[in-house]
């Protein structure tokens, strides 16, 4: 159980550090460019002289067979040699240029932003006034400011559930696989951190959640005289066994992946329609109630008992959880940190594994 936690965090602060890597190499230290810039310059001229060479050794070649006159390649090879000298300075007066401009912002320039996502619409570059982003597209002639940062979704979610049991593996549980199931529904909040890209972005909100965890072998919970919460075979023939656990709980994901930049109405907006995502983070929140649920045969006639509480459930929930998918359609996981039942009961923690939908 330890492991699992600590691989999901794992996998957290990976996917963090390397968002802010990401974020970090647009801005590059600019005296290893400088330097670069520097050595192209020396190589310049050596570059221009190896293709004048080349140049003159094709001319005498022409006129050696008679293609053209003494004279005539006299002067094609004069103007190579004055084509380029040009060549060199302009080439070196474009790197000095450069160089000047990367030492006096200290590297941060303004420089046209690329759509790595296959929009052709998107071309233009970025400036700030007043600390608001705004961006000058050439395709539209005008001046685009950048959207919203926030938006909000529906969140429905449902799969299979069961519970991780201390000493146990997963394949000698007690809970029928098909019968205990999951429901969750809630509300969230997508805000992206970044004003210009959409590469990262925190997902939170607020989520009801319904584990039902379904017992076989006519097996149902009692808490015994030590206080523990333990599973006893009922006196009766059960034809149904299940525990129902719900909880409110606010969940926040890292959420990364692509998405389209759409300019519209002077508006630069991002688009996760058709693109890949994943959130990695965890919820936390409390118990709203705990209830078991009994349909038995006693004497021949049909049964139904409700219990409510009295099991010593833990009030408080926190766990990990993430979701892997393409646009709504999610594969979501979730994984209680704490125990389904308080010490001195034996360490159960749910686990759910089904689809999420954003909507």
């Amino acid at each position: 159980m330890k492991t699992i936690s600590t691989y999901f965090v794992i996998i957290l602060m990976c996917f963090i550090s390397n968002s802010i890597a990401a974020q970090e190499d647009h801005q590059e230290d600019y005296k290893e460019k400088i330097e670069a810039l520097k050595e192209q310059k020396e190589k310049i001229t050596q570059e221009e002289k190896e293709a004048l060479k080349r140049e003159v050794e094709a001319i005498n070649k022409r006129s050696e067979n008679g293609a053209i006159t003494t004279e005539e390649a006299k002067k094609l090879k004069e103007e190579a040699a004055r084509k380029r000298a040009l060549n060199i300075e302009n080439r070196i007066a474009i790197i000095d240029n450069e160089i000047a401009l990367l030492e006096r912002n200290k590297g941060e320039v303004l420089a046209q932003e690329e759509d790595n996502t296959g929009n052709d619409d998107d071309d233009g570059f970025t400036i700030r006034i007043d600390d608001e982003e705004w961006e000058i597209n050439d395709n539209k002639y005008g001046w685009s400011k950048y959207g919203r940062r926030t938006y909000s979704d529906l969140i429905v979610a449902f799969g299979l559930n069961n519970a991780i049991i201390e000493g146990q593996s997963l394949n000698d549980t007690p809970y029928k696989v098909g019968g205990s199931r999951f429901f969750e529904i809630g509300w969230a909040w997508r805000t992206r951190v970044f004003n210009k890209t959409n590469f990262m972005r925190i997902h939170y909100g607020f989520s009801f959640q319904f584990n039902g965890l379904k017992s076989k072998n006519n097996l149902y919970y009692v808490v015994n005289d030590e206080g523990e919460t333990v599973q006893e075979e009922f006196p009766f023939d059960l034809r149904k066994s299940k525990l129902k656990l719900d909880n409110l709980v606010i969940p926040i994901h890292f959420e990364f992946g692509p998405s389209r930049k759409r300019i519209s109405d002077n508006n630069v907006k991002y688009s996760l329609k058709h693109q890949f995502r994943i959130g990695l983070g965890g919820y936390g929140g409390f118990n709203m109630g705990t209830r078991q649920k009994l349909k038995y045969n006693d004497s021949g006639s049909s049964k139904k008992t409700k219990i409510k509480g009295g099991l010593n459930s833990n009030p408080f929930i926190y766990g990990l959880s993430g979701y892997i998918g393409v646009d709504w359609f999610l594969l979501y996981v979730k994984y209680d940190l704490n125990p389904i039942f308080k010490s001195p009961s034996q360490e159960q923690r749910n686990i759910s594994l089904g689809l999420r939908f954003d909507i």
